[in-house]
């Protein structure tokens, strides 16, 4: 075997699955080419789910439940698909589906499956950035290569891939090649201290992330469209802080199908570093986030008299944010409150002393400041004030709960292998599920006790403002 072609064992691989999602779904067929200094040898199998397949997969594959059924069990393969793959380089069309899965089945059989991957999508990009389209299909037919049997069966596939590579190191320098396979695969240097396998761990997915220092001492924490691409971003040699990485010692991360579930997981990590920072005897100090939980408020409008309508400040410990009617703004205490509504009175004309903002015996201060219209000497009518005021707190409104029940909020990642089913109960998020089962298993435990959090409220309400979710509305719950 040329060692251009293969620097070093490689395995190109191709699968069949009986869906898109790993959580539920699983292999049907394996196919893999080995490549090394022996030459390069086949091998393909169905795999038997244990569930019955789509008409969809059955017609897109070619492969039925009465081919399947003798067919052995993941369970019964792991070894020798392992054996296959370990100490390999694994190369695949949207290397991400395929070793997600593969890392999925042996996670169910309680094996840690680790290898380095090359995603041949990636690197149709790197190398020809002139096209736009990378799919399967048009690499095909882009570049001439003649299909051997049947498209969508794991070893045709496969095949594909090595005919690929092939094709492309006769139309490129090898260099050229092997650079946009290390700018892909991405094996910066780490720092001693953290484990080298975290590489082959870090998934190509949206998410959040954060590092830390020494005694869980909070270091970085940040979301990202891609986690992968922007945890090893801090290891390159152009964006390297010395001082971050030394103190480092552990990096944690949360995945997610999308940027939603990135900002939810970016808010759940922040909300359980304050309250871990709560717990702590002596020396730790609660968080302003957390502080915030407890002491948040707003004004409500109530109606004092025929059109006239006075700001009272209610606190979210005895009123639901969420069902209350006529809350303007969100303030993390009293002093806020106060002082972000004396701006917005000054900005419009209104009286502090109709708002409550000041005691006087006759004219507010506003007025002989010339900064009131005079509601308070009688010169400006309730009413017209209160007309006022609505009008200048309009963009404050909290949005009372729109369902009558809580809600799943589906988000699907942009290959449609990941679905997130975000439960939701008046703007409470009450977990981020993958499965049917999940979702009736958490609403089993009635509604949410959780405080309101206007961080999750704000981000909720613009992702359903913004349409960028499926919404299924569930039934209420029978008090």
């Amino acid at each position: 075997m040329n060692v251009v072609l293969a620097p070093e064992p490689l395995v190109f691989v191709d699968l069949e699955t009986s869906g898109a999602n790993f959580a539920n779904d699983h292999i049907i067929e394996v196919g893999l080419i080995e490549v090394d200094e022996d030459g390069a040898r086949e091998w393909s199998v169905l795999v038997n789910p244990e569930t019955p397949l789509s008409a969809f997969i059955s017609g897109l594959t070619g492969i039925d439940d009465a081919m399947l059924r003798s067919a052995p069990t993941f369970r019964q393969l792991a070894p020798a698909v392992l054996e296959r793959l370990r100490g390999r380089l694994f190369i695949a069309h949207n290397a991400r589906f395929d070793y997600g899965f593969l890392k999925g089945e042996f996670a169910r059989l309680g094996v840690d499956f680790r290898v380095p991957s090359l995603c041949t999508v990636k690197l149709s990009r790197k190398l020809f950035p002139e096209h736009h389209r990378h799919n399967l299909d048009t690499l095909v037919t882009r570049h001439g290569i003649s299909v051997g049997g049947a498209r969508h069966r794991a070893l045709a596939d496969a095949r594909v891939l090595w005919d690929l590579w092939q094709c492309w190191h006769r139309q490129l320098p090898a260099a050229t090649i092997r650079s946009a396979v290390a700018a892909i695969v991405g094996r910066p240097e780490l720092p001693p201290q953290i484990d080298a396998a975290l590489i082959d761990d870090l998934p190509e997915a949206a998410g959040a992330y954060v590092f830390f220092g020494e005694d869980g001492r909070l270091l970085l924490r940040r979301r990202s469209s891609n986690l992968r691409q922007q945890i090893l971003a801090h290891f390159s040699a152009a964006n390297r802080d010395q001082a971050l990485l030394s103190d480092l010692r552990r990096i944690e991360w949360r995945e997610a199908a999308g940027e939603f579930g990135a900002r939810l997981h970016e808010i759940e990590l922040a909300r359980s570093l304050a309250d871990a920072a709560s717990a702590l005897p002596t020396g730790g100090q609660r968080s302003s986030a957390h502080v915030a939980g407890v002491e948040l408020c707003s004004w409500q409008l109530r109606l004092a008299a025929a059109g006239e309508f006075r700001a009272q400040l209610v606190f979210a410990e005895d009123v639901d944010f969420a069902l209350a009617d006529d809350l303007f703004g969100l303030y993390a205490n009293r002093r806020d409150a106060q002082r972000n509504l004396r701006t917005l009175a000054d900005a419009h004309h209104l009286c502090h002393k109709q708002l409550g903002l000041e005691e006087a015996a006759a004219a507010c201060a506003g007025y002989r400041q010339k900064k009131c219209r005079g509601v308070c000497i009688g010169k400006e009518t309730p009413a017209l004030h209160s007309a006022r005021l609505l009008t200048a707190l309009a963009k404050f409104r909290i949005k009372t709960w729109p369902y009558k029940g809580p809600v799943v909020l589906i988000e699907r990642d942009e290959f449609g292998m990941r679905e997130d089913h975000h439960l939701v109960d008046r703007w409470r998020l009450l977990g981020t599920l993958h499965s049917e089962q999940d979702v009736h298993a958490h609403l089993a435990h009635g509604p949410s006790t959780q405080r309101f959090d206007p961080d999750l409220y704000r981000i909720i309400k613009r992702f359903l403002q913004a349409g960028k979710l499926r919404v299924r509305p569930l039934p209420p719950f029978s008090l």
